[in-house]
């Protein structure tokens, strides 16, 4: 199975998402055994392969008519998302748009690394949204988690230095 080392769990309460999450915003969680802290996860996991690079770009062009921001890169950034917030146990990304407000947590608990997106939809176009992206992100989610999980499996195996 493609993956079989991401769980499909709640996102623990102490994270910072959960201050943001109103009746009705979307928030899934996925997590996988890795001992990384949420930045070396977040750089592992959104190293993202040419295709999704192409289909983000793609996003960006068909939503720029709706004036929306998109993704973008610049900054304290990881990939093409603004760092919103990071201490030792979680680092958030993300930002706010005009058709919805979304973060991506990643955090490190007890040697497992979480993964979280929370969407909070602003009107018609967010919902709509939301649900067009969602197979893509389900499957990009799990891969990037995925990742992560075969990153952190191929570094224990290396012998000490």
């Amino acid at each position: 199975m493609l993956f079989r080392s991401v769980e499909i769990v709640a996102l623990p309460k102490e994270s910072v998402l959960w201050e943001a999450y109103t009746p009705g915003d979307f928030i899934d969680g996925y997590r996988i055994k890795a001992p990384y802290a949420p930045r070396q996860a977040a750089e592992v996991a959104m190293h993202f392969q040419p295709w999704v690079r192409a289909l983000l770009g793609f996003r960006n062009a068909i939503m720029r008519p709706f004036g929306l921001k998109g993704a973008r890169a610049g900054g304290d950034t990881i990939a093409i998302f603004p760092v919103v917030q990071e201490t030792e146990t979680e680092l958030v990304l993300g930002f706010d748009d005009k058709h919805l407000d979304f973060r991506i947590s990643i955090l490190s608990r007890n040697g497992y690394v979480h993964c979280a997106t929370w969407v909070h939809r602003h009107n018609w176009l967010g919902r709509a949204y939301l649900i067009i992206v969602m197979p893509v992100h389900i499957l990009l989610s799990k891969q990037m988690m995925a990742r992560v999980s075969r990153h952190a499996r191929s570094d224990l195996a290396l012998p000490p230095a």
